[in-house]
């Protein structure tokens, strides 16, 4: 069982990596992580319903340890979902606002289950048999409503608060990005910049690609420019927010194909040019 859930689980971290470079939009990557991992957790689903676990011990395993990695994933993507397509316009004031109320909203989850908390944190076991096992559910362990309208072949009383620990990290995490990247446009761009705004038109891995590139060569500031400050000037510039881009700098490192893919084509379309008006 566990090297099946695992296999599964290695084919779909590569395939949101897939999705996180290849889309460049935030918006776009979380609708397709979400229906790949609605199919993928279904898929699991059909596979546990029909599975004797050996032991209980095998059976608090899955649902404490293996089902809440996939499921914390389908939290966390569709809160990015939310987050951003209910982003406000306005500016950094306004944003900021936003962002915090968001971060407020994980603190309330976190103070509602603040001894489920300590009990998950601090690797506790002694309840495991109550909170990780079908059928062994105690109403007086703080049992959430939805817990009695969900397929109790599939879930226990508090598989799915472990998952929501897990994604609420996420989010966190993904919220101080979006904060911090309002702190770094402030502090970082002090030059004047064009009244004319280009709004670049490629995916955003293709400009972090590139970025990473010119920071690289040291071409700003004989190279005393740090990745911080040249993103910052790029993202004002182009009106675009890169996000992490650091991670998906990461990415970039890691891919089966060429790691500089965008500018390959760039080369390539730049020779092009010349040929052609060389043939003129």
């Amino acid at each position: 069982m566990k090297e099946f859930v695992l296999h599964i689980k290695e084919s779909l971290d590569s395939q949101l990596q897939f999705i996180r470079l290849e889309t460049g939009n935030n918006i776009k990557t979380a609708e397709m992580s979400i229906e790949i991992l609605l199919s993928i957790i279904e898929r699991i689903k059909k596979f546990i319903i029909k599975y004797k676990f050996k032991t209980e011990t095998e059976e608090i395993s899955f649902f404490k340890n293996l089902k809440p990695q996939f499921v914390s994933q389908l939290i966390y993507q569709n809160a990015v979902l939310n987050i951003e397509t209910k982003k406000p316009y306005g500016g950094e004031s306004v944003l900021r606002i936003y962002f915090q109320n968001e971060l407020d909203k994980l603190k309330r989850f976190f103070d509602n289950n603040l001894e489920f908390y300590k009990y998950y944190r601090t690797s506790s076991t002694y309840l495991d048999y109550k909170y990780f096992m079908r059928g062994k559910h105690d109403i007086k362990l703080g049992l959430d409503t939805f817990y009695f309208e969900t397929d109790h072949r599939f879930c226990t009383s508090h598989d799915y608060k472990v998952a929501k620990i897990i994604a609420n990290d996420l989010i966190q995490v993904y919220i101080e990005d979006l904060l911090a990247s309002l702190d770094t446009k402030e502090a970082s761009i002090t030059s004047v910049t064009p009244s004319l705004k280009l709004h670049w038109s490629e995916n955003k891995t293709s400009l972090i690609e590139l970025i990473y590139a010119l920071y690289s060569q040291n071409v700003f500031d004989n190279g005393k420019a740090d990745i911080k400050t040249i993103a910052a000037y790029f993202e004002n510039v182009f009106n675009i927010e890169l996000g992490d881009y650091y991670r998906t700098y990461l990415e970039l490192r890691t891919r089966k194909t060429s790691r500089t893919k965008f500018i390959d084509i760039l080369k390539v379309s730049l020779e092009k040019r010349m040929d052609e008006v060389e043939d003129k």
